[in-house]
Protein backbone atom coordinates (compact mmCIF):
# COMPACT_ATOMS: atom_id res chain seq x y z
CA UNK A 1 0.00 0.00 0.00
CA UNK A 2 1.57 3.64 -0.97
CA UNK A 3 1.89 5.96 1.78
CA UNK A 4 -0.53 9.02 1.59
CA UNK A 5 1.67 11.95 2.27
CA UNK A 6 -0.07 14.55 4.43
CA UNK A 7 1.06 18.22 3.76
CA UNK A 8 0.47 21.08 6.31
CA UNK A 9 -0.48 24.98 5.23
CA UNK A 10 1.39 26.73 8.10
CA UNK A 11 4.59 24.25 7.36
CA UNK A 12 6.52 27.43 6.60
CA UNK A 13 5.41 29.85 9.52
CA UNK A 14 4.64 27.85 12.29
CA UNK A 15 8.01 25.83 11.85
CA UNK A 16 7.56 22.89 14.01
CA UNK A 17 6.79 20.20 11.35
CA UNK A 18 9.80 20.75 9.26
CA UNK A 19 9.60 17.13 7.37
CA UNK A 20 5.93 17.33 6.91
CA UNK A 21 5.23 16.56 3.40
CA UNK A 22 7.86 14.16 2.78
CA UNK A 23 7.69 10.52 2.68
CA UNK A 24 7.67 8.58 6.28
CA UNK A 25 10.04 6.30 5.16
CA UNK A 26 12.55 9.44 4.12
CA UNK A 27 12.06 11.43 7.42
CA UNK A 28 13.06 7.91 9.58
CA UNK A 29 16.10 8.03 6.72
CA UNK A 30 17.17 11.30 7.83
CA UNK A 31 17.16 10.83 11.53
CA UNK A 32 19.32 7.87 11.10
CA UNK A 33 21.83 9.81 8.77
CA UNK A 34 21.89 12.54 11.46
CA UNK A 35 22.50 10.54 14.15
CA UNK A 36 25.19 8.45 12.64
CA UNK A 37 27.42 11.60 11.45
CA UNK A 38 26.63 12.80 14.72
CA UNK A 39 28.78 9.35 15.87
CA UNK A 40 31.11 9.24 13.26
CA UNK A 41 29.47 5.59 12.80
CA UNK A 42 31.75 4.64 15.77
CA UNK A 43 29.07 3.31 17.58
CA UNK A 44 26.57 0.52 16.90
CA UNK A 45 23.12 2.47 16.22
CA UNK A 46 20.27 0.16 15.42
CA UNK A 47 17.44 1.59 12.95
CA UNK A 48 15.06 3.69 14.65
CA UNK A 49 11.90 2.08 15.83
CA UNK A 50 8.72 4.00 13.83
CA UNK A 51 5.35 4.56 14.36
CA UNK A 52 1.98 2.74 12.80
CA UNK A 53 0.43 6.08 12.21
CA UNK A 54 2.31 8.78 12.96
CA UNK A 55 -0.03 11.76 12.41
CA UNK A 56 -2.16 13.10 15.80
CA UNK A 57 -0.15 11.26 17.98
CA UNK A 58 0.00 14.32 20.73
CA UNK A 59 -1.86 14.05 24.24
CA UNK A 60 -0.49 17.39 25.35
CA UNK A 61 -1.41 20.41 23.05
CA UNK A 62 -0.89 24.25 23.89
CA UNK A 63 -2.47 26.68 22.32
CA UNK A 64 -2.33 30.51 22.69
CA UNK A 65 -4.50 33.34 21.84
CA UNK A 66 -4.23 36.86 19.96
CA UNK A 67 -6.64 39.55 18.73
CA UNK A 68 -5.69 39.99 14.86
CA UNK A 69 -5.24 44.10 13.78
CA UNK A 70 -9.48 43.45 13.07
CA UNK A 71 -10.29 42.19 16.45
CA UNK A 72 -10.68 38.86 15.42
CA UNK A 73 -9.80 36.18 17.91
CA UNK A 74 -7.12 33.94 17.19
CA UNK A 75 -6.07 30.60 18.75
CA UNK A 76 -2.96 28.34 17.26
CA UNK A 77 0.85 28.45 16.90
CA UNK A 78 3.55 30.98 17.50
CA UNK A 79 4.93 31.81 14.17
CA UNK A 80 8.78 30.44 14.48
CA UNK A 81 11.10 32.74 16.33
CA UNK A 82 8.00 34.87 17.14
CA UNK A 83 4.96 35.65 19.89
CA UNK A 84 2.55 36.39 16.60
CA UNK A 85 -0.18 33.49 16.71
CA UNK A 86 -1.30 31.67 13.66
CA UNK A 87 -5.06 30.74 13.79
CA UNK A 88 -4.79 26.82 13.13
CA UNK A 89 -7.91 25.02 13.74
CA UNK A 90 -6.48 21.43 13.38
CA UNK A 91 -2.85 20.26 12.89
CA UNK A 92 -1.80 17.13 11.72
CA UNK A 93 0.23 16.26 15.15
CA UNK A 94 -1.92 17.30 17.54
CA UNK A 95 -5.18 14.84 19.07
CA UNK A 96 -8.18 15.85 16.83
CA UNK A 97 -10.40 16.36 19.76
CA UNK A 98 -8.12 18.58 21.93
CA UNK A 99 -8.18 20.51 18.68
CA UNK A 100 -11.95 20.82 18.47
CA UNK A 101 -11.91 21.60 22.34
CA UNK A 102 -9.97 24.87 21.82
CA UNK A 103 -12.10 25.99 18.67
CA UNK A 104 -15.09 25.47 21.06
CA UNK A 105 -13.38 27.64 23.17
CA UNK A 106 -12.41 30.08 21.13
CA UNK A 107 -15.91 30.36 19.47
CA UNK A 108 -17.59 30.68 23.20
CA UNK A 109 -15.32 33.36 24.25
CA UNK A 110 -17.67 36.44 22.76
CA UNK A 111 -21.05 34.69 24.55
CA UNK A 112 -19.09 34.72 27.91
CA UNK A 113 -17.31 37.87 27.91
CA UNK A 114 -13.94 36.51 28.07
CA UNK A 115 -11.24 38.59 27.22
CA UNK A 116 -8.05 37.63 25.08
CA UNK A 117 -4.77 38.52 26.77
CA UNK A 118 -2.74 40.77 24.07
CA UNK A 119 0.74 40.66 24.83
CA UNK A 120 1.51 43.84 22.67
CA UNK A 121 -1.03 45.87 24.59
CA UNK A 122 -0.66 44.00 28.21
CA UNK A 123 -4.39 43.64 28.58
CA UNK A 124 -6.70 40.92 28.22
CA UNK A 125 -7.58 37.56 30.56
CA UNK A 126 -7.33 34.49 29.07
CA UNK A 127 -3.49 33.63 27.52
CA UNK A 128 -3.25 29.81 26.74
CA UNK A 129 -5.35 26.79 26.74
CA UNK A 130 -3.55 23.41 27.42
CA UNK A 131 -5.13 20.15 27.02
CA UNK A 132 -3.92 16.82 28.17
CA UNK A 133 -5.67 13.46 27.28
CA UNK A 134 -5.83 9.91 27.88
CA UNK A 135 -5.58 7.67 25.06
CA UNK A 136 -6.41 4.82 27.07
CA UNK A 137 -9.18 6.32 29.85
CA UNK A 138 -10.25 9.09 26.87
CA UNK A 139 -10.53 11.44 30.09
CA UNK A 140 -9.42 14.81 28.93
CA UNK A 141 -8.09 18.14 31.22
CA UNK A 142 -8.28 21.77 30.56
CA UNK A 143 -6.25 24.31 31.35
CA UNK A 144 -7.40 27.87 30.97
CA UNK A 145 -4.57 29.77 31.90
CA UNK A 146 -5.77 33.44 32.63
CA UNK A 147 -4.19 36.70 33.83
CA UNK A 148 -5.93 37.13 36.81
CA UNK A 149 -9.11 35.14 38.79
CA UNK A 150 -12.12 37.74 37.00
CA UNK A 151 -13.41 35.35 35.10
CA UNK A 152 -17.18 36.03 36.37
CA UNK A 153 -19.15 33.79 33.94
CA UNK A 154 -16.93 30.82 34.07
CA UNK A 155 -19.50 28.35 35.47
CA UNK A 156 -22.17 29.22 32.63
CA UNK A 157 -19.03 28.85 30.34
CA UNK A 158 -17.53 25.60 31.81
CA UNK A 159 -21.44 24.17 31.87
CA UNK A 160 -21.71 24.44 28.18
CA UNK A 161 -18.33 23.73 27.21
CA UNK A 162 -18.57 20.11 28.94
CA UNK A 163 -21.92 19.82 27.00
CA UNK A 164 -20.24 20.46 24.21
CA UNK A 165 -17.52 17.49 24.87
CA UNK A 166 -18.52 15.02 27.17
CA UNK A 167 -14.76 13.82 27.06
CA UNK A 168 -13.94 16.74 29.25
CA UNK A 169 -13.59 15.03 33.29
CA UNK A 170 -11.21 17.80 34.89
CA UNK A 171 -11.18 21.55 34.20
CA UNK A 172 -8.69 23.95 35.97
CA UNK A 173 -7.96 27.87 35.79
CA UNK A 174 -4.15 28.78 36.38
CA UNK A 175 -3.18 32.15 36.74
CA UNK A 176 -0.23 33.36 34.90
CA UNK A 177 0.23 37.15 35.56
CA UNK A 178 3.77 37.50 34.65
CA UNK A 179 5.12 39.21 31.51
CA UNK A 180 7.14 35.87 30.81
CA UNK A 181 7.11 33.07 27.84
CA UNK A 182 6.48 30.46 30.64
CA UNK A 183 2.93 28.61 30.18
CA UNK A 184 1.67 27.92 33.47
CA UNK A 185 1.97 30.28 36.57
CA UNK A 186 2.70 29.13 39.94
CA UNK A 187 -1.14 29.68 41.05
CA UNK A 188 -4.14 27.26 40.26
CA UNK A 189 -7.55 25.44 41.20
CA UNK A 190 -9.75 23.09 39.99
CA UNK A 191 -13.18 23.90 38.61
CA UNK A 192 -14.27 20.91 37.33
CA UNK A 193 -14.06 17.45 38.16
CA UNK A 194 -10.80 16.11 39.17
CA UNK A 195 -7.03 17.99 39.21
CA UNK A 196 -5.52 15.58 37.30
CA UNK A 197 -6.68 12.47 34.84
CA UNK A 198 -5.21 8.63 34.20
CA UNK A 199 -3.26 6.77 31.41
CA UNK A 200 -2.28 3.45 31.06
CA UNK A 201 1.21 2.66 30.42
CA UNK A 202 3.24 -0.53 30.00
CA UNK A 203 0.47 -2.04 32.47
CA UNK A 204 0.49 0.46 34.90
CA UNK A 205 -1.88 3.63 35.68
CA UNK A 206 -0.37 7.24 35.82
CA UNK A 207 -1.83 10.05 37.27
CA UNK A 208 -1.27 13.33 34.97
CA UNK A 209 -1.16 16.64 36.51
CA UNK A 210 -1.63 19.98 34.80
CA UNK A 211 2.24 20.56 35.45
CA UNK A 212 3.82 17.30 35.61
CA UNK A 213 6.12 15.32 32.54
CA UNK A 214 4.45 12.81 30.74
CA UNK A 215 5.23 11.59 27.51
CA UNK A 216 2.98 13.52 24.39
CA UNK A 217 3.39 10.37 22.21
CA UNK A 218 2.42 7.39 24.20
CA UNK A 219 2.06 5.17 21.90
CA UNK A 220 5.99 5.00 21.09
CA UNK A 221 6.56 5.76 24.61
CA UNK A 222 5.69 2.50 25.04
CA UNK A 223 8.00 1.40 22.43
CA UNK A 224 10.64 3.45 24.29
CA UNK A 225 10.57 2.09 27.52
CA UNK A 226 10.30 -1.23 26.84
CA UNK A 227 13.47 -1.19 24.73
CA UNK A 228 14.84 0.79 27.77
CA UNK A 229 14.05 -2.08 30.19
CA UNK A 230 15.36 -4.97 28.04
CA UNK A 231 18.70 -3.17 27.79
CA UNK A 232 18.83 -2.37 31.67
CA UNK A 233 18.51 -6.44 32.33
CA UNK A 234 17.44 -5.57 35.60
CA UNK A 235 17.10 -8.88 38.25
CA UNK A 236 15.53 -9.23 41.61
CA UNK A 237 18.80 -8.07 43.11
CA UNK A 238 19.15 -4.68 41.68
CA UNK A 239 19.08 -1.48 43.38
CA UNK A 240 17.84 1.07 40.54
CA UNK A 241 18.86 4.76 40.36
CA UNK A 242 16.01 6.43 38.29
CA UNK A 243 17.13 10.09 38.02
CA UNK A 244 14.97 13.31 36.57
CA UNK A 245 11.91 10.78 37.06
CA UNK A 246 9.52 12.86 36.43
CA UNK A 247 6.25 11.22 37.64
CA UNK A 248 7.89 8.19 38.60
CA UNK A 249 7.32 6.53 34.85
CA UNK A 250 9.64 4.28 34.02
CA UNK A 251 11.03 4.09 37.19
CA UNK A 252 7.78 2.28 38.63
CA UNK A 253 7.80 0.34 35.38
CA UNK A 254 11.10 -0.86 36.24
CA UNK A 255 10.25 -1.69 39.72
CA UNK A 256 8.63 -5.07 39.17
CA UNK A 257 11.85 -6.49 37.78
CA UNK A 258 13.96 -4.68 40.66
CA UNK A 259 14.90 -5.19 44.51
CA UNK A 260 14.40 -1.27 45.11
CA UNK A 261 14.24 1.64 42.54
CA UNK A 262 15.15 5.21 43.92
CA UNK A 263 13.63 7.95 42.12
CA UNK A 264 14.99 11.66 41.81
CA UNK A 265 12.83 14.18 40.55
CA UNK A 266 13.64 18.17 41.27
CA UNK A 267 9.63 19.32 40.16
CA UNK A 268 7.61 18.79 43.53
CA UNK A 269 4.26 18.66 41.50
CA UNK A 270 5.66 15.51 39.35
CA UNK A 271 6.78 13.93 43.06
CA UNK A 272 3.44 14.25 44.18
CA UNK A 273 2.16 12.41 41.25
CA UNK A 274 4.86 9.80 42.03
CA UNK A 275 3.75 8.50 45.17
CA UNK A 276 0.03 9.03 44.15
CA UNK A 277 1.23 6.60 40.98
CA UNK A 278 3.33 3.92 43.30
CA UNK A 279 0.19 3.88 45.57
CA UNK A 280 -2.90 3.54 42.91
CA UNK A 281 -0.69 0.36 41.62
CA UNK A 282 0.32 -0.88 44.85
CA UNK A 283 3.82 -0.50 44.59
CA UNK A 284 5.96 -0.73 47.70
CA UNK A 285 9.52 -1.30 46.47
CA UNK A 286 10.67 2.18 45.35
CA UNK A 287 11.75 5.18 47.37
CA UNK A 288 10.67 8.88 45.60
CA UNK A 289 13.19 11.89 46.33
CA UNK A 290 12.41 15.47 46.07
CA UNK A 291 15.62 16.90 44.91
CA UNK A 292 18.17 18.05 42.03
CA UNK A 293 19.55 14.71 40.25
CA UNK A 294 22.84 15.98 40.33
CA UNK A 295 23.38 17.27 43.99
CA UNK A 296 21.73 13.75 44.87
CA UNK A 297 23.74 12.02 42.86
CA UNK A 298 26.71 13.70 44.53
CA UNK A 299 25.83 12.16 48.40
CA UNK A 300 25.27 8.81 46.95
CA UNK A 301 28.63 8.52 45.31
CA UNK A 302 30.32 10.54 48.13
CA UNK A 303 28.47 7.81 50.83
CA UNK A 304 29.36 4.74 48.44
CA UNK A 305 26.02 3.71 47.97
CA UNK A 306 26.02 0.14 45.82
CA UNK A 307 23.76 0.83 42.69
CA UNK A 308 23.14 -1.58 40.12
CA UNK A 309 21.87 0.18 37.58
CA UNK A 310 20.91 3.66 36.12
CA UNK A 311 18.06 4.62 34.67
CA UNK A 312 18.48 8.91 33.32
CA UNK A 313 16.34 10.63 30.97
CA UNK A 314 17.29 14.20 32.01
CA UNK A 315 15.53 17.06 29.86
CA UNK A 316 16.84 18.56 26.74
CA UNK A 317 19.68 20.58 27.94
CA UNK A 318 21.38 17.01 28.92
CA UNK A 319 22.93 15.99 32.26
CA UNK A 320 26.23 17.75 33.95
CA UNK A 321 29.55 17.15 34.24
CA UNK A 322 29.34 16.84 37.85
CA UNK A 323 26.58 13.91 37.38
CA UNK A 324 28.16 12.21 35.07
CA UNK A 325 31.59 12.10 37.50
CA UNK A 326 29.56 10.85 40.16
CA UNK A 327 27.97 8.43 37.86
CA UNK A 328 31.37 6.97 37.28
CA UNK A 329 32.36 7.06 41.30
CA UNK A 330 29.43 4.66 41.71
CA UNK A 331 30.24 2.68 38.65
CA UNK A 332 26.98 0.89 38.16
CA UNK A 333 26.96 -2.18 36.21
CA UNK A 334 24.78 -0.95 33.30
CA UNK A 335 23.44 2.80 32.49
CA UNK A 336 20.45 3.86 30.91
CA UNK A 337 20.52 7.13 29.32
CA UNK A 338 17.68 8.07 27.60
CA UNK A 339 17.79 11.26 25.75
CA UNK A 340 15.41 13.78 23.43
CA UNK A 341 18.16 15.54 22.23
CA UNK A 342 21.14 14.04 20.54
CA UNK A 343 23.78 16.87 20.82
CA UNK A 344 23.58 16.97 24.42
CA UNK A 345 23.61 12.94 24.20
CA UNK A 346 26.80 12.96 22.27
CA UNK A 347 28.68 15.76 24.54
CA UNK A 348 27.07 13.89 27.84
CA UNK A 349 28.73 10.85 26.50
CA UNK A 350 31.84 11.96 25.26
CA UNK A 351 32.99 13.46 28.72
CA UNK A 352 31.72 10.41 30.37
CA UNK A 353 33.82 7.76 28.20
CA UNK A 354 36.77 9.58 29.02
CA UNK A 355 37.05 8.40 32.65
CA UNK A 356 37.91 4.54 30.37
CA UNK A 357 35.47 2.39 32.57
CA UNK A 358 32.20 1.90 30.45
CA UNK A 359 31.19 0.89 26.69
CA UNK A 360 28.93 1.68 24.75
CA UNK A 361 26.66 -1.53 23.91
CA UNK A 362 24.17 -0.52 21.72
CA UNK A 363 22.11 2.87 20.65
CA UNK A 364 18.62 2.64 19.73
CA UNK A 365 16.89 5.97 18.72
CA UNK A 366 12.89 5.80 18.92
CA UNK A 367 10.98 8.08 16.79
CA UNK A 368 8.64 9.85 19.35
CA UNK A 369 8.14 13.26 17.69
CA UNK A 370 7.43 11.81 13.44
CA UNK A 371 7.60 15.20 11.13
CA UNK A 372 9.46 17.00 13.08
CA UNK A 373 13.66 16.84 13.37
CA UNK A 374 13.77 15.46 16.68
CA UNK A 375 14.34 11.72 18.05
CA UNK A 376 14.25 9.92 21.74
CA UNK A 377 17.44 8.30 22.18
CA UNK A 378 18.03 4.78 24.32
CA UNK A 379 21.53 4.41 25.24
CA UNK A 380 23.08 1.57 26.73
CA UNK A 381 26.26 1.32 28.45
CA UNK A 382 27.63 -1.04 30.80
CA UNK A 383 31.19 -1.75 32.58
CA UNK A 384 34.38 -3.13 30.65
CA UNK A 385 35.23 -6.53 31.45
CA UNK A 386 38.89 -5.01 32.78
CA UNK A 387 36.74 -2.77 35.67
Amino acid sequence: MNEIIKTCPFKNRCGSCKYIGESYKSQLDRKMKGLRDLFLNKQKINYIISMDNPYNYRNKIHMAFDIDKNGNILSGQYIESTHKVIKIDSCLLDDSLADKIIVDIRNLLPKYNLSVYSEYKDRGLLRHVLIKRSFTTNETMVVLVLTANKFTNKDAFIKELVSLNKEITSIIININDKFTSMVLGDHEYTVYGNSYITDVLCGLKFRISSKSFYQVNPVQAEKLYNKALEFAKITKDDIVLDAYSGTGTIGLIASKYAKHVLSVELNKDAVKDAIENAKNNKIKNITFIQADATKYINKLAFEKEDIDVVIMDPPRTGSTKEFMYSLYKLLPKRIIYISCNKETLKRDLDYFLKFDKYKIDVIQPVDMFPHTEHIETVCALSLKKSS
